[in-house]
């Protein structure tokens, strides 16, 4: 592929305030050289070494935990096979098309969330505003998820699993690892509430965790250290920018499949596991006519194809200007759905053995999220022939698939952020001293959530935080901007430029009526059937904790207008239609930089100009 039409040139100069044009030649750009003068020494925006690193960071970034905890649960919770019809209409009218939309404007104008949407409508620059501030805080928590598999892979080398006995320190009397009529606590003819030994490894000895979240009790200093070495492999993964960040996509999106083939199969030989496909995927089409079904496909959608993060556009800035995405998006999001349909089969297998072996009636071992990972999974792999090779094989499937979100979500805030100042971050190792400085912060504020009480702490981020609705409101208005501010016509003629045809009318529709009402739709739902977070179903928040998620929520959420207000307060003008004007208009080139010259702008666009 050409490497030429989407480079920042390098520039030497004495300081960053007055840079001469010294374009560097395309094969230095493409090996990322320096120049080492004693000056200052601007580093190229670097490009993917070739098409796969893009394609697998994708995977890599969109192919997480959601698919394999969250989406199986959701479809026999929503009516079975049923569950498919409102999740492709929102996949096809509302996820794709958004999907396909951020990659697109990445590479069209080179740049990370926080300044294209600049170049689009300076008005909408606050959407940059909004989704960066979502993906700083879902790097902080998400991560916590990677810490708990770390240490229950750990615990998993033993020849006996621990949390299949009730032999073990942190075990009660209660404690009970006999056939009960669900997972979790249950009494016996004495009336005592017994608690299955897998809930107390969860509670008591991986979480230590205490009665609310006014108990902070301490650091759990296994989970301090997990956590640690956590973001210490995300930080290497990403330290030398897309250079480590592509090679380290190939292991996190191809070895997850691998160990799920696995599973799946030895899930699916197993007594009772026929059941749990069955009980998976029949259909029930009266759950489709109700809200909360439609509610479940649209967030599901937006959480496993990581809509609204900016993660997308920065990937997709990294591409070479005439790259094929169109055709690369279409075989990542059939990966995406198809991994989600895939990992039922093989959840649901082992579920289905389980409520064999119980004697119990499926549903009542199904989870979702954590409870699926580690809890409801666990128990059953622990009664299988051979359960450690089992629980290791589980684990290491369940950090690859959140690391590999994990470590590309945090080059997509950097990314943001280093196009917001490259003047400043993009000088010698600025960059990475910047990444270690955003890891060790995010680690700090993460450690808020391997306390005693760090599991409230938690939810309140994953209820808050990055949220169905900070994620629908930020998409939503994603979708307006470039359909009638910029124009879905204009935009369909920009990705013509880039691929050398026109994108299907399709997304023209999409973007124009059908993804605004639909996000507008399961948006309003989301909000006037939200109900109260609870803990375990039992545990009530606190105002104050309420409050503080709610703030979280509107941190992102409230970028957007108090951008309008910033940016009408500073346009030139002296008219609300000359503000309006200029606050709706956009960059003039695909290739337009804050930073650089006319002259290095005419050289970008026309490379032969500058390298005959």
């Amino acid at each position: 592929m050409a490497q030429t039409t989407n480079l920042i040139p390098i520039r030497t100069v004495d300081t960053p305030d007055d840079p001469p044009n010294n374009h560097r030649t395309e094969s230095d750009q493409k090996n990322n050289s320096t120049v080492d003068s004693g000056q200052v020494v601007y580093r190229a925006r670097e490009t993917w070494s070739n098409k796969f690193e893009f394609i697998f960071s994708s995977m890599a970034f969109s192919v997480g935990l959601g698919n394999v905890w969250r989406f199986p649960y959701l479809c026999f919770k929503n009516g079975g096979g049923a569950f498919f019809v409102p999740y492709f209409i929102c996949l096809l009218g509302a996820g794709i098309p958004l999907y396909f939309l951020e990659v697109a404007i990445g590479q069209y104008w080179q740049n990370g969330s926080l300044t294209v949407w600049e170049m689009i409508c300076p008005l909408m620059k606050g959407i940059g505003y909004a989704s960066t501030i979502t993906c700083f805080i879902l790097n902080i928590y998400y991560i916590v998820i990677l810490s708990w598999a770390f240490l229950y892979l750990y615990y998993s080398f033993n020849f006996t699993l621990p949390w299949s006995t009730c032999d073990n320190p942190w075990n009660t009397p209660a404690c009970t690892n006999e056939t009960v009529t669900n997972i979790g606590s249950n009494s016996n003819s004495s009336g005592i509430e017994l608690k299955d030994s897998v809930v107390e490894f969860w509670e008591r000895k991986i979480l230590q965790i205490s009665d609310g979240i006014e108990e902070v009790g301490g650091l759990q200093i296994e989970l301090a250290i997990t956590l640690a070495i956590a973001w210490v492999i995300s930080f290497f993964c990403i330290w030398r920018g897309i250079k480590s960040t592509g090679k380290a996509a190939y292991v996190t999106a191809i070895f997850p499949y691998i160990m799920l083939v696995i599973l799946f199969i030895r899930g699916v030989t197993l007594p009772g596991a026929i059941d749990g496909i069955i009980f998976y995927i029949k259909p029930d089409f009266s759950k489709v006519a109700t809200v909360q079904v439609w509610i479940d496909a649209g967030t599901q959608i937006f959480f496993s194809y990581a809509i609204a993060l900016g993660t997308m556009t920065a990937l997709g800035s990294y591409n070479n200007f005439n790259n094929n995405f169109y055709h690369q998006m279409v075989f990542v999001a059939f990966m995406n759905s198809g991994t989600s349909i895939f990992a039922g089969f093989a959840i649901f297998s082992v579920l289905g053995y389980m409520a064999h072996q119980k004697g119990a009636p499926i549903e009542t071992v199904a989870e979702k999220g954590p409870g699926l990972a580690f809890i409801a999974y666990p128990k059953g792999v622990s009664t299988m022939p051979g359960a450690p090779i089992w629980a290791i094989l589980f684990f290491i499937m369940i950090l690859l698939l959140g690391m590999g979100s994990q470590f590309i979500s945090v080059e997509g805030f950097v990314t943001a952020v280093v196009d917001m100042f490259p003047k400043y971050l993009r000088v010698n190792k600025r960059r990475e001293y910047f990444i270690a400085g955003v890891c060790f912060v995010s680690y700090l504020l993460g450690l808020s959530m391997v306390t005693r009480g760090g599991m409230y702490v938690f939810q309140l981020f994953d209820f808050y935080g990055a949220s169905g609705v900070c994620l629908l409101t930020i998409a939503f208005c994603e979708s307006v901007t470039l359909a009638w501010f910029y124009g879905a016509s204009r935009f369909g003629e920009n990705t013509r430029e880039m691929l050398g045809f026109r994108i299907p009318l399709w997304f023209d529709i999409c973007w124009k009526y059908l993804t605004p009402i639909i996000t507008m739709f399961v948006l309003l739902l989301s909000i006037f059937l939200l109900e109260p977070i609870k803990y375990n179903g039992t545990y009530v928040y606190p105002g104050w904790a309420i409050a503080f998620g709610w703030s979280l929520a509107l941190s992102s959420i409230l970028s957007i207008p108090s951008y309008w207000i910033y940016a009408y307060a500073n346009a030139p003008g002296k008219t609300f239609k000359a503000k309006w004007k200029y606050l709706t208009g956009n960059s003039p080139s695909p290739h337009y930089q804050s930073d650089i010259s006319p002259e290095e702008k005419q050289a970008i666009t026309n490379p032969e100009v500058s390298n005959p």
